[in-house]
């Protein structure tokens, strides 16, 4: 199974293991580069969801209790193959990994215990514990790539609702989790 797409472009595969071990190696490498900047980093994405398709690109957060000391390394992550392509959400900065415009990873730089990236790590866990939500949300995705397998854009604009309801259930579900596990109940 192979990493990678053209930009743009949203073609799903079902779930393989080599994304994790890929994922990890990533993560191994950001450290080795710039580890005293990075307080976190994550595997996330539906390529960190095992019951689900994902399209096949590895999606990183890595959380930094300082971005701009991150920032400030960019030079150093670019000679190292990750190109910083800017602030795609507000406190959100984004990197990538491939060539030309076949990409292969976005690293997703937020600062570390920020909502954002709770976000990012309730999505997962809660989907990898939900088998019926991560159905659904297979299902969606793959209506999706079937009606716009070339328009990004409009594939992650039709998902929103669906995220954004998941990521309701899943901060309540983790807020539980924690409660649960303070009291030792």
């Amino acid at each position: 199974m192979s990493i990678g797409l053209f930009r743009g472009t949203v073609i799903l595969e079902p779930h393989s293991i080599e994304w994790e071990s890929n994922a990890q190696q990533t993560i191994a490498g950001l450290k080795a580069i710039i580890g005293e900047t990075i307080t976190d980093a994550q595997h996330i994405g539906s390529t960190s969801i095992r019951e689900i398709c994902a399209k096949p690109i590895i999606d990183i957060a890595v959380g930094a209790d300082d971005t701009e000391a991150v920032l400030s390394m960019n030079d150093k992550l670019e000679k190292n193959g990750f190109l910083f392509r800017g602030q795609d959400h507000p406190g959100q900065y984004l990197y990538i990994c491939g060539e030309g415009s076949f990409i292969t990873h976005h690293i997703h730089l937020v600062r570390y215990d920020s909502e954002t990236w709770h976000n990012y790590l309730n999505m997962r866990d809660y989907l990898n514990c939900h088998s019926d939500d991560a159905k659904a949300y297979a299902e969606l995705k793959q209506s999706l790539a079937e009606k716009y397998p070339d328009n990004r854009n409009k594939y992650t604009e039709l998902k929103s609702d669906l995220i954004n309801e998941i990521l309701a259930k899943a901060k309540k579900w983790r807020n539980k989790t924690v409660k649960t596990s303070d009291t030792g109940l």
